[in-house]
């Protein structure tokens, strides 16, 4: 049932620490999980649409993005400012498209070539079309395409006009920058020792800022072709450039399998035509994100062994200080631009549009296609390209009136019964926020899930409708009414487990006389005494054990006790505790306990407390569930027989066989283990059996001490360290 409308005011949540997507805290003992969102990484684990998300993760509604039109071709690579809209360079047909501000498309040209990298377009309206491989550089205007300039590179990855108006081209493989005149004649302006020169920036005092591909620098080349570097990436690849106002600029660096650029190749390719060689053939390239990437063997331009970001953006300031301004782990970033005061950021795998917002990365707008490839200018924009698929959009002045997120499918573990559903934000007047949830038993929601429950308003919204799932998906839909976006800041769900019982994966008596003391623990005689005797049982137990975090254990010797170890674990990751009973092998009247609301995984015990005989001891562990949760439940184990035995080994009988005395021992409970003998008060020396081997509970020695000895003595060992020394020198000799 509702519990009422929600106001205007901010709603406070639930004080819960923060978690990861899908991970969950237990409340109180009784069992009550609660699933929270409340990060930017963790609303970014789900689906935006309509909405973006800050760095404080809030949720709110977006500017509104107008798709102007979807291409037709299989890649769009590059996308410039036009007169009349936007030139697009295209894949794998060499197309250059012109799209108009109402949405028209028009072919402009067909190079021969497959792939177009880079375009530029001036004021007049004439285009120009980089292609690639076997890169060329064409010029298109009055409906009609021609070759303007021919490096004989392979690639042409950027085009860009200097302030002085020449054209610069940037290509590769040979790592080489030409500046064009208006009549198509080109000069080497730059070669570099680098592969790729893959963007480019030009700056208002003629200089040229310079992005390569393969060793990942930040060039700086004046109008003479001077060159400084002015940072060194660990990534191998500066993909995009873009200036602001103040003076500084931006760089996109990038280290993934989803680059354009493959890094594989030979950096001489480009240069095997000045010596008369054949050029390496090209084939068409294939857009692939990271995860076709990692299939098919890509290499990109991550290398081998790096454990690094994807991507990292770096402002560089008018004085050449490079400072990182965001890293990206798994998106990768193919745009950069500066527009409305801050920077925007196309990436990929999932077709993210971010802009940076007082030092943060905020997500503007997330949309169906794979890449946002290219940014442009636009009123008030940016205006941004995509590819798969192939599309355009552009950025308005208005804020969506409506959106909609749904969250990842949340794991709960086990089968669970879903409680209600809290939320922290701002709701303005005339503003809407409407949940709904579904459940099911498959990591991926599918046909097997129930529907989505009814869309509810209200600061908690029961889910009790729900039938009991392993994982739980929820959505919302945020709604403007002219007086600004609804805010969401955190969202809680609370569930219930199903309770299932503790497992115990094992159960040991250490040997007689072994105990576990805390690791730091070193008494000088090794000997770890017991505290006052208990005086609620008959068993006297070791110190309390140390501290969970001190939980690291060593094991000593102290004689008449006995230790139990074990391991258990609960599928719900309930506390559990542990008691411990015993009873007689031989004994029908059933167990008598030992201890009981133990949190450790061992016991020690003084077992002289216990009569000579064999003992089986039981093992309880149980969940910590309270009333409120349901009867809590409980595994048993039950122990292999254990011996216990105080008695020490018997001297049977003594005699003489010429120079030597005849021994016999035995015990009543276990197997001698050791006899030696010391002779007028000299060290112990080990005394085999007569038939060779100590092993029996019954056994004969055979001693030949010196005639004059006037102190024979024989300590006897049995399995259970009980000792026992007897004196033979007034045997019969």
């Amino acid at each position: 049932m509702m519990k009422g409308r929600l106001g205007s005011a901010v709603l406070a949540g639930a004080a819960f620490g923060v978690l990861a997507v899908g991970a969950a805290t237990a409340a109180g003992g009784e069992g009550v999980r609660f699933f929270r969102l409340a990060s930017r990484d963790a609303f970014l684990a789900g689906t935006l649409d309509g909405l973006s998300v800050d760095p404080l993760g809030t949720l709110r509604l977006a500017d509104r993005a107008v798709r102007l039109a979807e291409i037709g071709e299989p890649f769009l690579f590059a996308a410039a400012e036009h007169p009349d809209g936007w030139v697009l360079g295209t894949g794998n047909d060499g197309k250059v498209l012109l799209l108009t501000r109402g949405g028209e498309l028009t072919t402009l040209f067909s190079a021969p070539e497959p792939e177009i990298f880079a375009v530029w377009s001036d004021a007049d309206g004439t285009v120009y079309a980089g292609s690639s491989p076997d890169g060329k550089v064409y010029r298109i205007r009055d409906g009609s395409g021609e070759p303007f300039f021919d490096p004989g590179e392979t690639y042409i990855w950027d085009l860009e006009r200097a302030a002085g108006g020449e054209l610069l081209v940037a290509t590769g493989t040979a790592g080489r920058l030409y500046r064009v005149a208006a009549d198509g004649t080109g000069e080497l302006l730059f070669d570099s020792e680098d592969t790729h020169l893959r963007s480019l920036e030009p700056l208002p005092d003629g200089d040229v800022l310079v992005g390569t591909a393969g060793e990942g620098l930040i060039l700086r080349v004046d109008p003479a072709g001077r060159a400084r570097t002015l940072f060194d990436a660990d990534q191998p690849e500066v993909v995009a450039l873009t200036a602001a106002p103040d003076g500084s600029s931006y760089a996109a660096l990038l280290a993934s399998e989803a680059s354009l650029t493959d890094l594989s190749r030979r950096r001489d390719s480009g240069r095997q035509q000045e010596a008369g060689e054949e050029p390496e053939s090209e084939a068409p390239v294939k857009v692939l994100d990271e995860e076709e990437a990692a299939g098919s063997g890509a290499a990109g331009s991550r290398p081998a062994g790096y454990d690094g970001p994807r991507s990292e953006v770096v402002r560089i300031t008018s004085r050449g200080r490079v400072e990182t301004v965001w890293r990206f782990d798994d998106d990768t970033v193919y745009s950069l631009l500066w527009r409305r005061d801050r920077l925007w950021v196309g990436t990929g795998l999932e077709g993210k549009l971010y802009s940076l917002r007082d030092g943060r990365m905020v997500l503007e707008k997330d949309v169906d296609e794979r890449q946002v490839v290219a940014l442009m200018a636009d009123r008030p924009g940016p205006a941004f390209a995509t590819t798969n698929a192939a599309a355009l959009y552009r950025l308005s002045s208005e804020s969506e009136r409506q959106g909609s997120y749904t969250s990842p499918a949340l794991d709960a573990g086990q089968v669970s019964e879903f409680g209600s559903l809290r939320w922290r934000g701002r709701l303005p007047k005339g503003g809407g926020l409407e949940f709904s949830a579904r459940s099911g038993m498959s990591a991926q929601p599918d046909a097997t899930w129930s529907g989505w429950s009814r869309p509810a308003a209200g600061a908690e919204i029961p889910l009790s409708g729900l039938p009991a799932g392993r994982y739980l998906q929820w959505r919302v839909r945020l709604q403007a009414d002219g007086g600004g976006s609804p805010e969401l800041g955190e969202v809680t769900v609370s569930y219930l487990q199903a309770n299932l019982p503790p497992r115990i994966v094992s159960l040991e008596v250490l040997d007689p006389g072994q105990i576990l003391v805390p690791a730091a623990f070193n008494p000088s005689n090794q000997v770890f005494e017991p505290a006052h005797p208990n005086r609620d049982g008959i068993f006297t137990t070791l110190e309390a054990q140390p501290p969970r975090s001190e939980r690291r254990l060593k094991t000593l010797w102290k004689g008449g006790y006995r230790t139990l170890r074990w391991q258990a674990e609960d599928p719900n990751d309930d506390e559990l505790q542990f008691a411990i009973d015993f009873r007689r092998d031989d004994d029908p009247q059933g167990w008598l306990p030992v201890a009981a609301e133990l949190e450790d995984s061992q016991y020690g015990f003084d077992a002289t407390a216990l009569p000579d005989g064999v003992y089986r001891f039981r093992l309880r562990a149980g969940d910590r569930r309270g009333p409120a949760a349901g009867d809590g439940l409980e595994a048993v184990e039950v122990s292999e027989a254990v011996l216990v035995d105080h008695s020490p080994p018997e001297l049977v009988a003594v005699s003489r066989q010429g120079e030597a005395l005849v021994v016999e021992l035995s015990d009543r409970w276990n197997p001698l283990l050791r006899a030696e003998l010391s002779v007028d008060a000299q060290g112990w020396h080990p005394v085999a059996a007569a038939d060779g081997l100590l092993d029996g509970k019954r056994e004969q020695l055979r001693l030949e001490p010196p005639a004059d000895a006037r102190l024979v003595l024989l300590r006897v060992t049995d399995a259970a360290l009980n000792v026992v020394t007897f004196d033979l020198s007034r045997s019969e000799r």
